[in-house]
């Protein structure tokens, strides 16, 4: 009962910040979210600080999982952003975006939410890795290209575009299609080095050269 009771709480947490916001969401909220007694959310964490810590952790392990298959079966720069559109759209409808945007204006001012924040977003970022470094084997950039960086480039990259399609929607938009040009230039670029690494087969009937 206690797990299940911890659980509808961690979630109460997401609700209510996604609904009322940070500087609204309090034990007494969280609570009537789900129905049960304030005294709970002290029982189970200790405070209104520490519940939404979990919550995060909780909330990125849980939005991770949903993609964990699809990003396991991307092969290509272009399906790796095909797949971030896919993401942004169902985050941002599902109001994951929301909740982000909450935790990261709270980290910058209740500090014991901003190991939290980071480690929820370290788990996006440690998907991307694993994509970026399956993707980028044997290719041209492999041996250019800082993988780990690179993750925490585009996990910084993408909560950025989540939270600036909130103010321009249209910039947003052109950001996505510029990053599209990039992956279809990389790919071209990765293409045109195969063409060149590739051995010419000799022409038998070619007639021989003089000398």
């Amino acid at each position: 009962m206690s797990k299940d009771t911890r659980t509808k709480l961690l979630e109460g947490a997401l609700t209510t910040l996604t609904e009322q916001g940070i500087a609204k969401t309090s034990a007494r909220a969280v609570a009537a979210a789900v129905g049960v007694n304030q005294a709970l959310v002290f029982y189970h964490f200790g405070s209104v600080d520490e519940l939404l810590a979990a919550a995060c952790r909780h909330g990125a392990e849980q939005r991770v999982a949903v993609y964990r298959d699809r990003l396991n079966d991307v092969r290509t720069l272009g399906e790796l952003l095909a797949l971030g559109r896919d993401l942004h759209a169902a985050e941002r409808d599902g109001g994951h975006v929301a909740v982000l945007a909450q935790l990261l204006a709270g980290a910058q001012t209740q500090p014991r939410l901003a190991p939290a924040t980071a480690a929820g977003l370290a788990l996006w970022t440690g998907e991307i890795e694993q994509v970026l470094g399956r993707v980028l084997a044997g290719s041209l950039l492999a041996e250019l290209v800082d993988v780990a960086g690179l993750a925490k480039a585009v996990s910084a990259a993408f909560v950025g575009l989540e939270l600036f399609e909130g103010v321009d929607p249209a910039g947003a938009e052109h950001a996505f299609a510029a990053l599209d040009h990039i992956a279809d230039l990389v790919t071209a670029l990765e293409e045109l080095g195969r063409l060149t690494q590739t051995p010419v087969a000799p022409d038998h009937d070619a007639p021989p050269t003089a000398g």
